[in-house]
């Protein structure tokens, strides 16, 4: 869970490597279903509907996948998604600044909620607006700064051991 562009698909996937278990991406999930990007149903249907998709995929997803789900950045807007995700498993906050996250993502022409004349403004607005939110739902934030995704995902691992989610490794 975390900003857009805060790495959930990148860090999601390699952490799901590392454990051994699947990986999908809840935005991928929500594409297939409707048959096109989000950016165009967004576009056509609204935020409304989309978040309506959302969180059925959300609610699929939280009850029958069992590995790795990385969320949509949006997808702590509802609260019966933040319920879900926290009761059903072990949320990990990627926390990032928006001057981070617009580093990585100023030239991503696949983000509809970056597709403004004010890219920053609207990053440190969705920060402001979400942060207590992603926190609320989150069992774990992990600062994401400028480690590398490897030091990322051995710091999720570590986290997760230490909570008891995960067994000691040995070693």
């Amino acid at each position: 869970m975390g900003l857009p562009g805060s790495g959930k698909t990148t860090i999601g996937r390699q952490l799901a490597r590392r454990l051994g278990v699947s990986f999908v991406d809840s935005d991928h999930v929500i594409e297939d279903r409707l048959g096109c990007s989000i950016r165009e149903f967004f576009a056509r249907e609204g935020e409304d509907s989309f978040r309506d998709v959302e969180e059925q995929v959300i609610d699929d997803l939280s009850q029958h996948h069992e590995g790795v789900i990385a969320t949509g950045g949006g997808s702590c807007l509802r609260a019966n998604n933040r319920q879900r995700l926290h009761e059903r498993g072990h949320v990990i906050y990627l926390r990032s600044t928006p001057e981070d996250v617009y580093r990585r993502v100023k030239h991503d022409t696949a983000r509809p909620l970056l597709q403004v004349d004010d890219p920053m403004g609207r990053l440190r607005t969705l920060y402001e607006s979400r942060d207590a939110l992603y926190r609320e739902t989150a069992h774990f934030v992990v600062e994401t700064g400028r480690p590398s995704v490897a030091t990322l995902v051995n710091m999720i691992l570590m986290q997760l051991e230490l909570a008891g989610a995960l067994p000691l490794r040995q070693g």
